[in-house]
């Protein structure tokens, strides 16, 4: 996990980049947690550093950002928590 965030140089110990194409090596995932007005420059900007999935957290969709990124070959999950997710996957195995 790599943390985007402008306004901060660490989280959780971690170095944060102030935007995706500071980000040294591949993206897989941009896990996106800003209102859905700031999806598409998110969404953008992850299609310029080839990242492989967009995911909108629970409460977080914009159709158009998403036909964007699904057309530029992104996987694409609106409205639904990773974590959630993760645990429900993880114990139906």
């Amino acid at each position: 996990i790599i943390p985007v965030n402008p306004g901060i140089t660490q989280a959780l110990g971690v170095q944060a980049f102030p935007d995706l194409k500071s980000v040294p090596g591949p993206v897989d995932i941009v896990n996106i947690f800003r209102r859905p007005e700031y999806v598409p420059g998110i969404v953008d900007a992850a299609i310029a550093v080839k990242a492989r999935a967009i995911w909108m957290q629970l409460g977080i969709a914009h159709a158009e950002a998403a036909r964007r990124a699904s057309d530029a070959g992104l996987q694409v999950v609106m409205d639904e928590c990773i974590m959630v997710e993760h645990s429900r996957l993880m114990f139906q195995a």
